[in-house]
């Protein structure tokens, strides 16, 4: 077997390293057609070759001009696009995408190939805050991949309206859609790249509902699909970042901490990626937990120059230096740039704690009040546990014991039946989805029902500074009466 057809046989098989060899010895014997480019291009994109990749996409682009075959060119620089914008190159990516749409220009105008523009400027749109006018492009995408039969964009297309749909407060539709799109995703009829890609955006969509079994599910999935492709690198980072975040949650730290780390260095390489910031707060949300100030100022840092709000951690951390007025202005900077009602949900619980350290008991109920409804209109188990703890907070601050004992006790057993424990000593204390992101359960979920002791630095200690502020029959530890 000669070097074209190792190669593809190797890309037939998914080993993509393997392919990557197999095809560039076959490209330095004879040059590659486009159809060979076009399978180097998506293996050397898929094992991280970011170089090689674009090289390629581009040379397939240009002979796919030269034999007259417009829409298969103006699909290979599309492709090269939203590769480079997916990795933080937008200005590149976005001259590719505008040279794909002046290539198609003049032709039938429904085309699949325009699917997927449409598809890119939903995705503008609703970055942009205009969760409408995307749910209309993302809906024409995808009926356009429907009537062409092209199972990738049809799949980019609903998951798209399906993430639209949340943000404009339809969240059953919504979670519909993304269920259905992962079905396609475990028949295998989709493209290994549109797969990843897919993945990430569905655990996004879980974490904008602070759905956490979905999340988990998925999670499982991505990293099972992962580690059948051992040398699949673009999607390796996000996996890593997931397990990080829900490790995190159901007090794995230690764990959660070397995930994080692992995370950060599969966004650095070979080139910065955008989650590069979110994998900076994560391990400062951790090091703030353990204790680690100076660690965790230094991550928040790095998260904020990579791009990552790094609040609510870094007012929590000034919190728990003392600087009260300092935790309470960057806490309600924030709230005020937040737009939809889950973004504010993820800071609210650190403003409720923050206005009680400060005596200000009025923000501290308006802020909890808030945060039950959102829980409320989301339906969101999680959230709902945050938000008594919240109010059980509060109620201790306005001097009811009795109704302070309920709310901690109801925090407490959803805590546990969602296996976070270590979310009920406080409102604010979580590195998990109300105070920050979260990643998969990895280990028996028995492995964390308990907390390791102070030394190990897997779980709060009881010195930590909200401790005392909790009624002793309702802290961690305690059967209810």
């Amino acid at each position: 077997m000669d070097a074209l057809d190792r190669g593809r046989s190797a890309f037939a098989t998914q080993a993509w390293s393997d392919a990557v060899a197999a095809l560039t010895e076959a490209d330095r014997a004879a040059p590659l057609g486009p159809d060979d480019l076009e399978r180097l291009a998506t293996a050397a994109y898929l094992t991280g070759r970011d170089a090689a990749s674009a090289e390629a996409w581009t040379r397939a682009h240009h002979q796919l001009l030269a034999r007259d075959e417009p829409r298969r060119a103006a699909r290979c620089a599309i492709w090269l696009g939203l590769g480079l914008v997916l990795r933080g190159e937008t200005v590149r990516g976005g001259g590719w995408l505008a040279r794909a749409r002046r290539v198609l220009a003049g032709g039938p105008p429904d085309l699949a190939e325009h699917g997927f523009l449409l598809w890119w400027d939903a995705l503008q749109a609703i970055m942009a805050g205009d969760p409408a006018a995307a749910l209309a492009g993302f809906e024409r995408a995808g009926a356009l991949g429907e009537r062409h039969g092209d199972p990738d964009l049809a799949a980019l297309g609903r998951v798209g309206a399906g993430r639209a749909r949340i943000r404009l407060g339809d969240a059953g539709a919504g979670v519909a859609l993304l269920d259905e799109v992962m079905v396609a995703v475990e028949t295998g009829e989709l493209s290994p790249i549109v797969v990843g890609d897919l993945y990430c955006t569905v655990l996004e969509g879980c974490q904008e509902l602070f759905d956490l079994r979905r999340a988990q599910q998925w999670t499982e999935l991505l990293a099972g699909w992962c580690a059948a492709q051992q040398d699949l690198v673009p999607y390796r980072g996000q996996c890593l970042l997931h397990r990080a975040e829900l490790l995190a949650l159901h007090g794995a730290w230690p764990d959660a901490l070397e995930e994080a780390r692992q995370a950060a260095g599969r966004f650095l390489e070979p080139t910065g990626h955008p989650a590069a910031g979110a994998a900076a707060y994560q391990q400062g949300e951790l090091h703030r937990l353990r204790g680690e100030a100076a660690e965790a100022e230094a991550a928040y840092r790095q998260a904020s120059r990579w791009g990552r709000e790094p609040q609510p951690g870094l007012a929590l951390l000034r919190l728990a230096q003392g600087q009260a007025a300092a935790a309470g202005a960057a806490v309600r900077r924030a709230l005020d740039e937040a737009g939809d009602p889950p973004a504010r949900a993820r800071l609210l619980p650190a403003q409720v704690e923050i206005a009680l350290a400060g005596g200000d008991v009025p923000a501290a109920r308006a802020a909890a009040g808030e945060l039950a409804r959102v829980a409320a209109d989301l339906d969101a188990p999680l959230l709902a546990a945050t938000a008594a703890a919240a109010e059980g907070a509060v109620l201790l601050a306005e001097g009811d014991p009795r109704a302070t004992l309920a709310a901690l006790r109801a925090a407490w057993a959803a805590w546990r039946e969602l296996e976070a424990p270590y979310q009920a000593p406080g409102p604010g204390r979580a590195s998990g989805w109300p105070a920050g992101p979260w990643a998969t359960r990895t280990r028996p979920p028995w492995s964390w029902t308990r907390p390791a002791g102070p030394t190990s630095g897997s779980g709060p200690p009881p010195t930590w500074p909200g401790w005392r502020r909790w009624p002793a029959a309702a802290r961690p530890g305690r059967p209810a009466a």
